[in-house]
């Protein structure tokens, strides 16, 4: 199965598990520079406890167990190998990317407002900004397609899957039930693959057709 994967999506599943190995044989400390460091965590501090302008990607290719990793692989093959077959490998890294990025935004802004109200400084990583962007254009793309979730065993329709997911994630982020988790950077891969997908359809807030015409696949 793995050798019939569309190319990026392989690319991006062997990128991340090189990287877990190197965290793995370096120690996190050898690669912090890497990971996502809040605005301002730098000062008083020597580097690399820093935000760099990189961090934006590289922190999406490490992560912090095996299950961490584990949970976004499998979500990564489920959803990005049916995304790239039908967008192409340019438009599907282009988005995988760009969700990335938008929740790094999302967690750079908790992160002020946490350090601007005493709270610690912390980095982030892991791939599940850019795993819930595909969430997200997977039930856009197969709204009726039916997933199975882990746990608990439930089979459900890939659009209230999103939804779901969403809710949840929204109320974890306001509760603070699951601290050590970004789950407003999970939000912000939703949102700008959201806004990235309705900027290629030329919908609102967009406007003009800069994509080819709107796919809609319905199982």
């Amino acid at each position: 199965m793995f050798s019939n994967l569309p190319p990026v999506t392989k690319a991006l599943l062997i990128a991340n598990a090189l990287v877990f190995v190197l965290q793995l044989l370096l120690g996190d400390f050898a690669l912090a520079m890497f990971m996502l460091w809040p605005l301002g965590a730098g000062t008083g501090a020597p580097a690399p406890y820093e935000f760099l302008p990189w961090q934006l990607l590289t922190y999406g290719f490490m992560h912090g167990s095996f299950g961490h990793l584990a949970f976004n692989m499998l979500a990564l093959l489920m959803f990005g190998a049916p995304l790239e077959h039908v967008w192409g490998e340019r438009r599907f890294l282009t988005y995988f990317l760009t969700c990335v990025a938008g929740a790094a935004v999302c967690q750079l802004a908790v992160g002020w407002w946490t350090m601007s109200n005493g709270g610690p400084a912390y980095p982030t990583v892991g791939a599940s900004g850019g795993v819930f962007g595909l969430l997200l254009a997977y039930g856009l793309l197969f709204p009726h397609q039916r997933v199975m979730l882990l746990i608990p065993p439930v089979p459900m329709k890939a659009r209230t899957l999103v939804i779901v997911y969403g809710l949840i994630e929204l109320l974890l982020g306001f509760s603070g039930w699951q601290p050590g988790v970004a789950h407003f950077a999970h939000l912000g891969g939703m949102l700008f693959g959201w806004l990235l997908i309705r900027y290629w359809r030329g919908q609102p807030p967009f406007g003009g057709r800069r994509g080819p015409p709107k796919i809609r696949i319905v199982r």
